[in-house]
C-alpha cells in the first residue's frame, strides 16, 4: 500500500524530441566552452556525428537557435555565435488578441510595477527637454474634448516616461507591452463608471521638476490605482 502511495508522488517524465535534446546539448556546449559572440561553432556534420543523430535532427535544432538570434551563417566561416536579441521573441508573440485574459492581466500588472519603479532612473536622467514634453502632453490632455484624445495623451505621457528613463532595453520592453496597455486603457474608457487616480499627470510632472525622488513611487502608485482596481 505504501509503495502505491509513493508511486503517486512520482512526477511525469517530460516528453522531449531528438531535436529538443540536441538543442539542449548545443546550449550546454556553448556555455561550457565559454563561446563568445563571433566565435565559430561546430559544423552540422560534426554535431550529427558527435551526438549520433541524423543531420535533419541537427538542422531542426540549429534552426531554433537561429530563430532566437543565437547563431547565424557567415561565408567562409560557417556558423558563428551571435549576440541574441532578447526582445525579438517577445515582439513576435505579445499581442492582446492572441493572449488570454489572465496573461493580459499579468502583463499589464508587470507594466504597472515597472512604472512605479522608474523613479530612480527618471530623477537621474531627466532633462529640460523631457519635462517640457510632459508639460505639453498635460496641456493637450487638459484641452482634450474627446475620449480618443484623452487616451492618446495617457499613452503618450507614460511612453515619454520610459524615454526619459534612458534605458534602451526597458524602452523596448515597454514598446512590446504597449499593445496590451492600449487594449486595457481603451477597454476602461468604455466602462460606464471610470475612476481617476488621486494623483494626476500634472501632479507627477510637478514632482519630477523637484528633487524629492522618494515622493515619486507613492505618487505613481496612487495615479495607477484605478487601473489596478479594474484588473
Amino acid at each position: 500500500m505504501s509503495i502505491e502511495k509513493d508511486l503517486f508522488k512520482l512526477k511525469p517524465i517530460a516528453y522531449t524530441t531528438m531535436a529538443d535534446q540536441v538543442e539542449t546539448h548545443l546550449r550546454e556546449y556553448i556555455i561550457k566552452r565559454s563561446i563568445k559572440p563571433g566565435d565559430p561553432i561546430p559544423k552540422e556534420t560534426e554535431i550529427a556525428q558527435a551526438l549520433g543523430v541524423s543531420r535533419n535532427v541537427v538542422r531542426e535544432a540549429l534552426s531554433r537557435l537561429r530563430m532566437l538570434g543565437m547563431i547565424e551563417s557567415r561565408k567562409k566561416r560557417g556558423m558563428i555565435l551571435t549576440q541574441p536579441d532578447v526582445m525579438k521573441g517577445l515582439e513576435l508573440i505579445i499581442h492582446p488578441t492572441i493572449l488570454d485574459e489572465n496573461v493580459r492581466k499579468e502583463l499589464f500588472e508587470l507594466r504597472l510595477v515597472l512604472e512605479v519603479g522608474l523613479g530612480d532612473l527618471l530623477f537621474r536622467r531627466k532633462s529640460e527637454e523631457h519635462l517640457k514634453k510632459l508639460d505639453a502632453i498635460v496641456e493637450r490632455e487638459q484641452k482634450a474634448t474627446t475620449q480618443i484624445e484623452r487616451i492618446r495623451c495617457e499613452i503618450d505621457f507614460h511612453s515619454t516616461l520610459y524615454d526619459m528613463a534612458g534605458n534602451e532595453t526597458l524602452k523596448r520592453f515597454q514598446d512590446i507591452l504597449m499593445p496590451v496597455f492600449e487594449y486595457v486603457v481603451e477597454y476602461e474608457s468604455k466602462l460606464d463608471h471610470t475612476s481617476v487616480g488621486s494623483v494626476t499627470h500634472a501632479d507627477l510632472v510637478k514632482i519630477l521638476y523637484g528633487n524629492n525622488s522618494e515622493a515619486y513611487p507613492n505618487a505613481m502608485r496612487k495615479h495607477l490605482m484605478p487601473h489596478l482596481e479594474h484588473l
